[in-house]
């Protein structure tokens, strides 16, 4: 199947489903929820890292990359995942964190113990001349970014946590060894790989001061050498593979870069995931703010990446959630009167543009961040540093808890809610994370008598069948409209027209003359009246379809409300 026409699922393992009751998602969770997977239609699963590793940030800080973590299982616990994703027409993407590992990792531990070889593995730098750090640069995670290097003298460098050293790429034996780890999975059957933040791997031989005013990290993200890096990593791993699926997180990058690092003649990912959509509720640029999101701002950018990645032949990740985001319902949509119709209009955008959709697991049910009151109930390190940071700068612990409340990484984290009970049938145990709206949205719920469901469905299945949405070209509509975003699908003499209501008033759009009287290929509300004045209900979303030339011979429907065409009629207008 082509790039074009597949949709990945993201499993956070430690949260989908625990099959020993010990409080912690597992494989074998993942096994035996195979079937609900196969349900959904998607194509392949990107798990979040699984190996073993100290967990001092979930997992992204790897002690040991060849082998799985007991807390998830064991080797043949994964074979046999793999085998039965397989059978079932599921590939496996795995997370690569290839730009640091753990400080427990037996690298570190060998370069502590005074190997050269394994010293030249990490940034070790001396201090100034006056005793202070090697830089000024600043952690993401908060604080500075050097710490001492045991009873040496030097200090390492950790862009992330204190525990996760990065690497040094500009050494050729870390290239090989990355690319060594990738082949091992490679051989597993593994034909996926995401790369965490990859683009900050181009850091300079020499690392200098950041000037005052601007931040540390311009210094060493998405520099030139990154390309040279995933070119080399291609030719020696996954690019042997003809049906390799790679994407690379993608830290503050830019559309002419994401072109390069994507457009298939440069051999180097087959997609890139980047972030700046889900900055647009972010005041100044700070993460840790609170403010409704800047919908201008929101279409701006997703116009500009869907255009500047078609022209220059690049191609993107679609996605509103991950791991590390607070779910877009929350953000974009609105998680309380129109939870189930906003979710729906959400889903739209994203699986319809050109690219690759990802769903982040509880996304398909209209899961929502939970309903925490106390700091206690976090464990995610960014969290716990940022609330701290925020009441050190003088917020009131109430101000400062209600920004975390918002913007904490643990909100997409909470356990996937299976059922009703006390636990959401995710364990026996106590869970690692406590949910609190299983009540009202859960699996089975959505699975009986629910809609959210069935509507990523009938959207995955479009995707498959209709090269328009695969393959189609893009083109912005009416970016100045106050309420709607809308952009056109092309395909030889087919014509597609997707509009999103964002909001939760009703909204009226003049359609293009063409358009009067289209098809009505998808909408999350029935009875659509196609006429010049088109009236749009609160997060409505609706796709107009033009045009007579269907993919396996499917005709016109007979009526603008109802594509009823042979199987159409399943996957149209709810």
């Amino acid at each position: 199947m082509k790039l074009s026409e597949q949709v990945i699922y993201q499993i956070y393992p430690k949260s989908f489903y625990d099959s020993n009751g010990d409080g912690v998602g597992d494989l074998r969770g993942v096994i035996e929820k195979i079937d609900y997977l196969k349900k959904l239609n998607i194509d392949m699963i990107w798990f979040n890292p699984f190996f073993v590793s100290p967990q001092n940030d979930n997992g992204y800080d790897i002690a040991d990359y060849y082998h799985i973590d007991p807390m998830f299982g064991t080797m043949a616990d994964f074979e046999e995942l793999v085998a039965k994703l397989k059978a079932n027409g599921i590939g496996v993407m795995l997370d690569m964190v290839l730009n640091h590992t753990s400080t427990e990792h037996e690298w570190f531990q060998k370069a502590l113990a005074g190997d050269e070889k394994y010293q030249k593995f990490y940034y070790l730098r001396p201090p100034k001349a006056d005793g202070s750090l090697p830089t000024n640069w600043e952690s993401k995670f908060g604080g500075p970014a050097w710490a001492p290097f045991g009873d040496t003298g030097l200090y390492y460098l950790h862009l992330y946590d204190p525990t996760q050293a990065d690497l040094d790429w500009h050494n050729p034996a870390v290239r090989q060894a990355c690319a060594a780890v990738v082949n091992f999975w490679r051989q597993k059957g593994v034909q996926g790989f995401r790369f965490d933040v990859i683009n900050v791997t181009g850091k300079a031989e020499k690392l200098v001061d950041a000037p005052k005013g601007v931040p540390s990290k311009t210094l060493y993200t998405d520099t030139p050498v990154v390309h040279d890096y995933l070119k080399e990593l291609n030719a020696a791993s996954f690019g042997q593979d003809v049906d390799s699926v790679t994407v690379g997180e993608m830290s503050s990058t830019t559309v002419a870069n994401s072109v390069g690092y994507t457009n298939p003649a440069n051999h180097e990912l087959s997609m890139v995931f980047n972030f700046h959509h889900l900055k647009t509720d972010y005041v100044d640029g700070r993460k840790w703010s609170r403010m409704a999101f800047d919908f201008p701002r929101l279409k701006q950018l997703l116009d500009s990446w869907a255009s500047g990645m078609a022209a220059g032949g690049g191609w993107q990740a679609l996605f509103w959630n991950n791991h590390d985001q607070p779910r877009a319902l929350n953000r974009f949509g609105d998680a309380g009167r129109y939870r189930v119709k906003s979710a729906e209009m959400l889903a739209t955008v994203i699986h319809l543009l050109r690219g690759t959709p990802f769903i982040y697991m509880g996304e398909e049910l209209g899961m929502t961040d939970p309903d925490y009151d106390n700091m206690a109930d976090y464990v995610d390190i960014e969290a716990l540093n940022a609330y701290r940071a925020l009441i050190r700068s003088g917020y009131s612990h109430h101000d400062a808890f209600t920004i975390v409340k918002t913007k904490a990484r643990d909100n997409s984290r909470t356990p996937m809610q299976w059922d009703d009970s006390a636990k959401a049938g995710f364990t026996t145990g106590k869970p690692w994370l406590t949910p609190t709206n299983q009540a009202t949205i859960n699996v089975a719920h959505e699975l009986a008598s629910g809609e959210i469901f069935d509507y990523y469905q009938r959207l995955i299945k479009l995707r498959k069948t209709m090269p328009i949405v695969a393959d189609g070209g893009y083109q912005s509509w009416r970016l100045d409209d106050p309420q709607v975003f809308g952009y056109w699908r092309t395909y030889r003499q087919q014509k597609l027209l997707v509009l999103n209501n964002f909001y939760g008033q009703s909204t009226t759009v003049t359609l293009p003359e063409e358009m009067v009287g289209a098809q009505v290929l998808l909408s999350n509300y029935q009875d659509v009246n196609v006429t010049a004045q088109l009236t749009m209900q609160p997060y409505q979303a609706v796709a107009l379809l033009l045009g007579e030339e269907w993919r396996n011979g499917y005709g016109k429907g007979t009526n603008s409300n109802n594509f009823v065409a042979g199987q159409w009629g399943r996957y149209c207008v709810k």
